[in-house]
């Protein structure tokens, strides 16, 4: 019998294997460089040509609507390409951002709409770049830098953005921090502080320059040089390894699971269209329609004139997919993964290639996926079990100083585990101090190395999850504990669960650690063959929210960050949590904004919002790199299987 179910299996995986090879299009890949480089072709021959200082912002697939993608992809329609595909694009020209729907199968422009609200889309690399630069053409900058007797051509500058704090927003504008790199590869432990340049991106023209030196020198570069310890970096992975999963396209399929993998500028990977196998059932259940990150909320805790408006969203202002870096083997990932490259859009619309953005690897974890040694059996130890073997999707975002370590792990449970790691090096500050015991006033972080401060910040990331557990209409549901006294038993006391099925956006918005209380997202139309609902427990990580006041800028502008979990009801357009246009938004848009509408969740196609948050007080183990720092959050199947999925029946 249970051969009879191994070859069942192999059938059902390879007929949806056959299903998507060919040309035909999953309807949420991502765009390819074919696609990309024919919408620039478009636009730049279209009206749009004729708007000055023309720059390409967001290129991304507009996202057909999930009833169709759900249809196509549950019927025989599957052998016939989607039957339209569009693009959803961004530009800036002549102060003016445009608004561009593509039509990629007939090669037109749908619409083309000026935006005139609140905030300005992301930043280009080419726009950090140019700006960077700026500064070496600067007399008054080079004078500047002579005077600190510093070479100027051992100088970097980045480009950072500088938010809102109350005032009229008018132009789009950065900050340039510079740094010293002589003498070492690790360019943010030397910053040279009291130097700040103020540039207009817009018309790409330095308005401001500002020297405060005080008493702080630059720190010495001793100690602060970065070096891999691993003499097989770089190697290329062995490409005979054998795997037990498949790629076609971006369709995964392994074990008991399948998923599409996708990419963009903003989000970088995207998990989408998530099933699992039943061997019970026989027959494939739905359980993530998309998931990704939606913003990154990181302030750092010094008012300073230097450092006040270092409140960085990272998605929203420039982008986590343009950030993705080319994994490296044998340090990014084992020789037995697989890479998948990322596309995007430049500045100038033209197609921009990240080898090796994304692996997919089989984690052999060492961990026990299930195990018992049965010793009620007379004359008898029976141990049975099995080993934990998890399959990964990883990228690895590089912003600045910070390296996200992205990892999406699916177990063979049922279990969806998201990561989040944060390495690469602290921002710090010079100070003249070299002991503890010699910090007499605030510096806002401790000092960490001699002659530096690490800075005290946050990073909250927060995820979007579309869940369909066993179909679109989900409810979000509490199991609180309760505890309860007992007089007829020698016990005092015990605890019980009373569950609360959550009526409105506003009754599922939680700060956690609170009360003692499970979350779920249940099918209310969907049974076990006991009576239960079907479900997916979200099981989350070391809490965190933001603990600036409510009324302080940067928090106005991430105010959903004062709650880990959100539940709204679903809108295609509603995926960025901070909004769609970030860079020096005032907080007119967004979660939390939307959520104030407290719509019906209730049996209803729902989203579920998680914010994976992190407190950070450095310490002398931060320098001159960090040792990985972890936190995510599981999503785990509760009564959605007839029975535990590892032990067939």
């Amino acid at each position: 019998m249970e051969s009879f179910m191994n070859i069942l299996f192999t059938i059902l995986v390879l007929t949806f294997q056959f299903r998507f090879t060919g040309s035909h299009h999953h309807p949420l890949d991502p765009l390819n460089p074919n696609e990309i480089s024919k919408i620039q072709q478009i636009i730049t021959t279209s009206h749009l040509s004729s708007l000055p200082n023309l720059n390409f912002h967001f290129v991304d697939l507009e996202e057909p609507d999930k009833k169709e993608v759900i249809k196509w992809l549950s019927s025989e329609m599957q052998n016939q390409s989607f039957p339209h595909r569009q693009a959803k694009v961004v530009v800036r020209g002549g102060g003016k951002t445009h608004e561009i729907i593509v039509d990629l199968t007939n090669g037109s422009i749908t619409s083309d709409h000026v935006y005139n609200g609140d905030g300005y889309p992301p930043v280009t690399l080419t726009e950090l770049v140019q700006a960077a630069r700026l500064p070496f053409n600067s007399s008054k900058f080079k004078d500047l830098v002579a005077r600190r007797g510093l070479n100027i051509s051992g100088i970097t500058c980045f480009p950072f953005t500088i938010g809102w704090f109350g005032e009229s927003i008018t132009r789009r504008a950065v900050k340039l921090s510079c740094f010293y790199r002589e003498r070492t590869n690790n360019v943010f432990s030397m910053p040279i502080e009291g130097l700040t340049v103020l540039v207009n991106i817009e018309t790409m023209q330095i308005t401001n320059i500002i020297s405060k030196r005080g008493k702080t020198t630059l720190p010495e570069a001793d100690g602060t040089q970065l070096f891999s310890s691993v003499s097989s970096f770089g190697e290329r992975p062995d490409p005979t390894n054998n795997r037990s999963f498949t790629i076609n396209g971006h369709n995964i399929n392994w074990k008991n699971w399948r998923f599409h993998v996708g990419f963009n500028a903003r989000a970088g990977v995207i998990i989408s269209t998530t099933s699992i196998f039943d061997s019970g059932k026989q027959q494939w259940r739905r359980v993530l329609y998309r998931g990704h990150i939606s913003e990154t909320f990181v302030p750092y805790m010094d008012p300073s004139s230097e450092w006040y408006y270092r409140t960085f969203f990272d998605v929203g202002e420039f982008g986590f997919g343009r950030s993705a870096v080319t994994l490296v083997p044998l340090i990014d990932c084992p020789s037995n993964a697989a890479y998948l490259d990322g596309y995007m859009a430049g500045g100038d619309g033209l197609p921009q290639k990240v080898p090796r953005a994304i692996c997919i690897f089989e984690r052999y974890t060492g961990d026990i996926a299930w195990r018992h040694t049965e010793v009620g059996i007379p004359g008898k130890v029976i141990t049975t079990g099995e080993s934990e073997v998890n399959l990964v999707v990883r990228m690895v975002a590089t912003v600045g100083n910070y390296d996200y370590i992205l990892d999406w792990e699916f177990k063979q449970t049922g279990t969806i585990k998201v990561k989040v790691g944060l390495s690469g090096v602290l921002e710090m500050k010079p100070t003249t101090q070299a002991r503890a015991d010699q910090v007499k006033e605030e510096t806002y972080g401790p000092l960490i190395a001699e002659n530096r401060i690490g800075s005290n910040h946050d990073h909250f990331i927060t995820y979007y999850l579309d869940l369909d557990i066993d179909g679109e209409d989900n409810s979000f549901m509490q199991a609180n504990l309760k505890v309860k006294k007992s007089k007829a038993s020698p016990r005092k006391s015990y605890w019980t669960v009373v569950k609360e099925t959550a009526k409105t956006e506003d009754e599922a918005r939680l700060r956690l650690g609170m009360k003692a209380s499970e979350m779920f997202l249940v099918n209310p139309n969907k049974m076990t063959k006991l009576g239960n609902n079907v479900g997916y427990q979200l099981m989350t990580g070391q809490p965190a929210v933001s603990l600036l006041v409510d009324d302080d800028y940067p928090q106005i502008r991430a105010s959903y960050t004062k709650y880990q979990v959100w539940v709204t009801a679903y809108n295609k357009s509603e995926r960025w949590a901070a909004g769609f246009y970030v860079d020096r938004s005032t907080g007119k848009d967004g979660l939390a904004i939307w959520s104030h509408r407290n719509r019906s969740i209730m049996n209803k196609d729902i989203v579920l919002w998680y914010t994976v948050g992190f407190h950070h007080n450095p310490c002398q183990e931060d320098f001159p790199a960090m040792a990985t720092l972890t936190n995510g959050f599981e999503l785990r199947p509760v009564n959605f299987f007839e029975r535990n999925p590892l032990l067939k029946s």
